[in-house]
């Protein structure tokens, strides 16, 4: 129900004569990308062009896949700017977002670089505002002038936050979640390696897989040992931001095609990863 309202409230944004400045809000999985999708569909038939900038190369590649899987089919020409593409690659999109033969582009701050140019920039998608630094919303601003701008965030920072409450921005909340999502639930006990391989070993039976979050990545190596020692079947992937893109990449689509069992991680995966 929410996703619904939340969308006419967009689709009202958006054909009005005002720019939008809306803060799409919710958790995630709660369908905050469905609306983005539509948003960019519907600028996409009126014939303008559309930017998604995503904090991540992870996230704007997931992004790329859905939008591209779900519009391509229409007719519409989704490309992506990213540090995995070649030079040539990267200049030729470049080139073919300023002659408007893309109708939307996915990327991460890359599409702030000046080699890019838009034809005719119509909507301006923001996920995860927070996760952008300084520089990086200075030069998104820069880019938001006169266009409309939909944020998506499950953690808005305080400064946006309280503009919406404060209604000096207008704000879309999915509080509702999507059928057959199951409540989440959180134990708080005392760290014990034999606790660590009942849970994993209870996951896997079931087919699960599990994520185990480690919050600095020195500690990683330890963890590693540990959980080849008590978790001797598990398939373990590592994951952190100091690896390259590629083996970024590769942990990810290992993972998310089932091809190991425990992600060991950092704080990265906060980053709204779409995993099943």
């Amino acid at each position: 129900p929410d996703q619904t309202r939340c969308w006419r409230e967009i689709a009202v944004d958006m054909e009005s004569e005002k720019p939008m400045d809306r803060v799409l809000v919710g958790d995630v999985g709660f369908g905050k990308t469905e609306l983005a999708i539509r948003a960019a569909f519907k600028a996409a038939l009126s014939g303008k062009q559309v930017a998604l900038i995503a904090p991540t190369t992870i996230l704007a590649r997931q992004h790329f896949g859905v939008f591209n899987a779900r519009l391509e089919k229409y007719g519409v020409n989704v490309a992506m700017l990213s540090r995995l593409n070649t030079p040539e690659k990267n200049k030729e999109t470049a080139s073919e977002i300023k002659s408007g033969l893309v109708d939307i582009v996915i990327g991460t701050h890359r599409l702030l670089s000046r080699d890019v140019e838009f034809k005719d920039l119509g909507l301006l998608i923001i996920d995860e505002e927070q996760r952008f630094g300084v520089l990086q919303k200075e030069k998104i601003k820069k880019l938001k002038n006169n266009i409309d701008v939909l944020m998506l965030s499950a953690t808005p920072i305080p400064r946006t936050l309280y503009l919406a409450m404060s209604n000096l921005k207008p704000i879309s909340k999915i509080q509702t979640p999507p059928l057959g999502r199951e409540a989440i639930e959180t134990r708080v006990e005392k760290f014990s390696w034999g606790l660590v391989k009942t849970a994993i070993e209870q996951e896997l039976a079931r087919g699960g897989q599990v994520f185990f979050l480690a919050s600095r990545i020195h500690r990683i190596g330890g963890f590693l040992d540990n959980l080849k020692k008590y978790v001797p079947a598990a398939r373990l992937t590592v994951l952190h931001g100091r690896l390259g893109e590629t083996q970024i990449i590769k942990a990810v689509d290992n993972f998310k095609s089932g091809q190991s069992d425990v992600l060991v991680s950092t704080t990265i995966i906060e980053n709204g990863l779409d995993i099943k």
